[in-house]
């Protein structure tokens, strides 16, 4: 199952994956963790929660890519920890203009001007992942471990890797980058197309349609930039 990283999903409808989004009750009792030394990126302890882009205006506001299952619900987890070890609190977000529902317009605290707020461009932000509470089943995942996951096929050749996992409403996909290059591509999130995932090596193995990457399809969700 994944999680997203608001309450788990599955693939084929029930893989969980995105981050719980939190009620208010829990929004208003969870604690900061404590103090911890600067994580890398990669730190298998921190969730990926998302994702700043450009700056919005020219008063500090900027565009933010939500990883959660409800998006603004990136907004209740308490201070998020970037990979070299800050904290950034969020003070507000609301939807941004467009048909992409996981792409806010967000205000941290602290950051006030358009010059402070183009330097959180591309800056991902991530919340400890004992704030999101355990899975419950050894199938269980949040969605976002799957970014930049690289993704193979049966006999092992790199194909692509995971950039993004949106859902347009009829179930998770996984948008993928070729490993030759060139534009990404939209598959279904299913265990016909994705029948087995290591996570644990950031690899996941895909059965592709042959012309995946060269038949058009649905349009990927708008990135954070």
């Amino acid at each position: 199952m994944t999680r997203r990283p608001a309450g788990p999903h599955s693939r084929d409808g029930a893989r969980r994956a995105r981050p719980p989004a939190l009620t208010p009750e829990a929004a208003t009792s969870a604690k900061p963790p404590a103090p911890k030394p600067p994580a890398p990126a990669l730190d298998p302890d921190l969730v990926l929660m998302g994702e700043f882009g450009r700056a919005h205006g020219l008063h500090g506001e900027v565009r933010l890519k939500s990883y959660t299952a409800e998006p603004l619900g990136i907004a209740g987890y308490g201070p998020l920890m970037t990979a070299d070890g800050r904290a950034l609190t969020l003070a507000e977000v609301r939807p941004a203009a467009g048909s992409a529902p996981d792409m806010l317009i967000a205000r941290v605290h602290g950051v006030s001007g358009r010059t402070a707020a183009e330097a959180l461009n591309r800056l991902a932000v991530y919340v400890p992942r004992a704030r999101l509470g355990r899975t419950e089943e050894a199938d269980e995942f949040f969605t976002t471990d799957l970014i930049g996951a690289t993704a193979v096929d049966a006999s092992g050749t790199i194909v692509a890797t995971v950039v993004a996992v949106p859902n347009y409403g009829g179930g998770d996909l996984l948008e993928l980058r070729p490993a030759a290059g060139g534009a990404t591509a939209l598959l279904p999130f299913t265990k016909a197309f994705v029948p087995v995932l290591d996570l644990q090596a950031r690899r996941i193995t895909v059965a592709l349609p042959e012309d995946l990457f060269e038949a058009p399809g649905p349009k990927p969700a708008d990135d954070p930039g």
